[in-house]
């Protein structure tokens, strides 16, 4: 294969760049921040569906002690009510008589009223306690997500300008390079992968480490400077 000497170093220059760029995507693709991040945003998730519940909860409840603290202060009012009644009564002893009986049942009433208000509030402490909890917690992991957030874009961005750094400087590259040459280049490894030359070892493909025995070595090494590998179909430089 017709091949000059610069054709080759730029070719092994290039395949020096090109396994860089490889490993520095590799390390961008696995930085450990992107693992931090997703799972931040999925207990971020559950403990907003979480919070969601306990918000319901909580207006339940709310709802619960209104109503309960509706009808004390209507019973407070009914019981100023008949106490005024009983002391304008004066010595009407039978009025008096139906009226502290009245009397009675509205402070049983008020004082069952005041032990379920207890209950409640009791519920409601309880359920803005975890809600105060979940909030916390919701910070904290916000934080944490934040922080990986900016240590992946700086350490992604410092990645992302190093390869686009070698792919400018592969481009330089491969315009010293014979076009059809550097066309057969990319297609081996777009195919092969990272390696797509190498040298001669031989009687072995200096990549694959195949061996190549009688007239498939003569037909390599006629190639020369710069054959196929019989076995991988990697470029093989032939001394």
């Amino acid at each position: 294969m017709d091949a000059t000497r610069e054709d080759i170093e730029s070719l092994f220059e290039m395949q020096g760049i090109d396994l860089e760029i490889k490993r520095l995507t590799k390390e961008l693709d696995e930085l450990p921040q992107r693992g931090i991040i997703m799972a931040a945003r999925e207990k971020k998730a559950a403990l907003a569906a979480q919070q969601e519940k306990v918000v319901e909860v909580k207006r339940a409840t709310t709802r619960k002690l209104t109503r309960i603290d509706d009808e004390d202060a209507s019973l407070a009012k009914k019981e100023a009510g008949v106490q005024a009644a009983i002391d304008a009564a004066h010595g009407d002893f039978r009025n008096v008589e139906a009226r502290t009986k009245e009397l009675a049942g509205i402070v049983r009433r008020r004082g069952t009223i005041a032990e379920d208000r207890a209950v409640v509030a009791a519920e409601l402490d309880k359920v803005a306690a975890i809600e105060a909890q979940i909030s916390q917690a919701l910070d904290e992991i916000a934080a944490k997500e934040q922080q990986a957030i900016d240590s992946f874009q700086k350490q992604g961005g410092d990645l992302k300008l190093a390869i686009a750094k070698l792919e400018a400087q592969r481009g330089q590259v491969e315009a010293r390079v014979d076009a059809d040459l550097a066309r057969a280049y990319d297609r081996i490894v777009e195919r092969a992968g990272g390696v797509a030359i190498g040298v001669l070892d031989r009687s072995r493909c200096g990549v694959c480490r195949a061996p190549i025995d009688g007239g498939r070595l003569i037909d390599l090494r006629s190639q020369a400077p710069l054959g196929t590998c019989p076995a991988c179909k990697r470029l093989l430089v032939i001394a």
